[in-house]
This record gives C-alpha cells, structure tokens and sequence, in this order.
C-alpha cells in the first residue's frame, strides 16, 4: 500500500462519453486511476491491474494504468469513480473539491464495479 494525492478532472474520453453515462464506454473512460511508473512498480502492479482507492470519504476499485505523474499522485478521470473518494463537501460553492485528497492505493483481486452497479441503478 502507499500513501497518495489524489487529483481528478475531465478527459477527453469522459467529456465524450458523460451524456451515456451507463455505456461501457462510458465505463472504460472513467473506471481507472493513473499513477506514477515508480508507485506502479512498487505496487507490483501490472496493466490493468486493480486497485482499491481509499480515502476518509470511502473507497472505490479501479484499473490502473501507467500515467505521467509525479510520485505518490494518482489521478482518476471525473465521474463516478472519483466521486467515491472525494470530500463531498462544498463550502458553498456547489463544487466539492476534485485536487488534493489524502488517501492510500493498494492491489486488490476485487471486481471493479460497472456504473450501474456502483450507482444502484437496476
């Protein structure tokens, strides 16, 4: 396991596909966090791997991929996955905060959950 910052943002494959939010498209644009090659390898993780994102504001899985980040900076794309893990609070200003959020990163063997089932959704 290792200690991260986590950022999110848009993408281009999210900014794409965010009006088919249950498509597997949609799915592959967001279910991901990119890390560090450093951290990838310390986590012994391989393409496509999955990893379990934890934060004090929960905890989602996702696959992970090599990103062009600095050390122990994680980013997942906006969308459902990221919001798992992200303060939900505000402070008035109706955007909660997507850059910054202290949290761990680890291997897991668990499922990474589709939209629907992430979200409820039947």
């Amino acid at each position: 396991m290792i200690e991260v910052e986590i950022i999110t943002g848009r993408t281009i494959d999210q900014g794409k596909t965010v009006e088919e939010k249950l498509t597997e498209e949609y799915f592959k644009a967001v279910s991901y966090c990119e890390l560090n090659e450093e951290d990838f390898k310390a986590l012994g993780l391989s393409e496509g791997d999955k990893v379990k994102v934890k934060t004090e504001f929960g905890e989602v899985v996702v696959f992970a991929k090599i990103g062009d980040l600095p050390r122990g900076v994680v980013f997942i794309p906006m969308g459902p996955y990221a919001n798992q893990v992200i303060d939900p609070s505000t402070d008035g200003t109706g955007m909660p905060q997507f850059k910054g959020v202290k949290g761990t990163v680890e291997k897991t063997d668990e499922n990474v959950l589709s939209v629907k089932e992430l979200l409820g959704v039947k």
